[in-house]
């Protein structure tokens, strides 16, 4: 269904995962300050972005869920991943997720993904809403979320136990109508 799901702008391209990106990928996942607000500890062999890989691959094949490497098209250096999973067909909704390795931060990259990803999901699949599920410390998450036209809905307490620290969820949520009606 996903396979061959590709998404490009001005300066990147969003495509599927291969085993070439392993490497890539253990730079984000492993690095702790990328990993402080995700939902697991960060990675500290290759073969887990190997297994990262397989598992997302598997995925897409079997359409449950949408990973693409995010790469800057000038250098074709992949430098996070983006996904939309856990769809709810009957509800037509999912959720979204995203890392990106801290030299590419600062840089609007993951706010040009998303908006891209946003575009094709709302467009194609069809989608009426999309979730995200955010560590509230995470300002920057945060951020980006609102200037794409997400609404914080709400807070969910103490939903995460990461490496022993507890930690709770600000969750957020677009609507196609909204995604519609953003200035362009």
């Amino acid at each position: 269904m996903f396979e061959t799901t590709t998404f490009t702008t001005e300066r990147l391209r969003m495509r599927p995962l291969t085993a070439l990106d392993a490497a890539a990928l253990f730079e984000v996942f492993s690095d702790p300050e990328v990993m402080r607000y995700w939902s697991c500890a960060p990675w500290t062999e290759l073969k887990q972005a190997d297994e990262y890989i397989d598992n997302a691959t598997q995925d897409l094949a079997a359409g449950s869920m949408l990973r693409v490497a995010i790469e800057v098209a000038a250098s074709g250096k992949v430098v996070g991943q983006l996904a939309l999973h856990h769809f709810d067909e009957q509800n037509r909704r999912c959720e979204i997720g995203y890392a990106l390795g801290r030299a590419a931060w600062g840089k609007g990259y993951m706010t040009e993904a998303i908006t891209s990803m946003l575009d094709h999901a709302f467009a194609e699949l069809p989608l009426n809403r999309i979730e995200a599920d955010v560590d509230p410390r995470n300002a920057a998450s945060m951020q980006a979320l609102a200037r794409l036209g997400f609404v914080h809905e709400g807070l969910l307490r103490e939903r995460w136990i990461v490496a022993g620290e507890v930690c709770d969820t600000a969750f957020y949520g677009l609507l196609k109508s909204d995604w519609d009606a953003r200035p362009r």
